[in-house]
């Protein structure tokens, strides 16, 4: 498994440095963007003059830039189904999905029956898609770019799941279980541009970050979850610096007109994973549709 992925050295993103970048005029929406990297890049988009919506739990802003605020519970996916029909996006320029959990130890499952890392961090973003995606941009008018959507999680990786046991019901391990939203959120990316072809889809690989993430796996304050936090804020860049190299790319003029590209932590085109062949993203969109009707249902 590959941590940042494998470089594509043949895309130029042409991002603006962040300290020369005005997104005045430009509207993003954050989904998951109430904590972790989510909040850190709603904050620095918004700091450069972005008009910002963030969709979560609980809001706890207290800067001059304080954003839009859309209340969800994403662990739902009858709240992302009804958030996807009502959030207001007509005229937003770049979506993000980054809510996401780790899988736990032992196998939690949320009342429609989801295991809860796979209801979290993928299938609710599925779900948003299908009410959002008709709607996104449409508004701005025909001079504007298409829209986009990012969608965070470890594309490039390698991590190439199980479709046929998605919701990890037959056979559990929490690392097994959370390597299945890694995938299908790669094959999201892969699969958006032949379901919502007037959008372009990108895939985030943050690596790892001090942010809760890692709570529902080794247990909020335990030791094991102090001594990991610690490591990894000393190894690897903070949310805030994440966010500087990332936000650039979500207005990255060398994206106009391209689709299925791949994005390292460190703002760095990848490649997608091998192995993630359009045989094996249509085999995880099938078994996520079936799954997300009986969540539904």
């Amino acid at each position: 498994m590959r941590l940042n992925g494998i470089r594509d050295h043949h895309t130029d993103l042409r991002a603006v440095p962040v300290g020369q970048l005005d997104l005045h005029g430009q509207r993003l929406v954050v989904i998951g963007g109430t904590n972790g990297l989510g909040r850190a890049m709603a904050r620095q988009a918004a700091d450069l003059g972005a008009n910002v919506t963030v969709v979560g739990r609980t809001l706890r802003e207290e800067t001059s830039t304080r954003p839009e605020f859309v209340r969800a519970d994403l662990s739902s996916m009858v709240e992302a189904s009804r958030l996807g029909r009502e959030l207001p996006v007509e005229s937003a320029d770049v979506v993000v999905f980054s809510q996401g959990i780790f899988a736990a130890k032992t196998r939690q499952e949320t009342a429609e029956g989801i295991e809860r890392d796979m209801a979290t961090s993928y299938l609710s973003r599925l779900a948003v898609l299908q009410g959002l995606a008709p709607r996104l941009g449409t508004a701005r008018g025909p001079a504007a770019k298409t829209a986009r959507v990012f969608v965070m999680g470890a594309p490039g990786t390698a991590a190439l799941g199980n479709p046929d046991d998605l919701n990890a019901e037959h056979h559990y391990r929490g690392v097994t279980a959370h390597q299945n939203t890694v995938a299908a959120n790669e094959a999201l990316v892969l699969a958006g541009k032949d379901r919502w072809p007037h959008l372009n889809f990108f895939g985030i690989n943050p690596g790892p970050i001090k942010t809760d993430i890692l709570a529902n796996n080794l247990g909020e304050g335990s030791l094991t979850h102090r001594l990991a936090q610690t490591i990894i804020g000393l190894v690897r860049q903070s949310p805030e610096t994440f966010a500087t190299r990332i936000v650039p790319v979500l207005f990255a003029p060398g994206l106009d007109n391209r689709t299925a590209v791949m994005i390292n932590g460190k703002g760095q085109p990848t490649l997608a994973s091998r192995g993630m062949s359009p045989e094996r993203v249509q085999q995880f969109m099938t078994a996520s549709d079936i799954l997300l009707r009986r969540a539904l249902a």
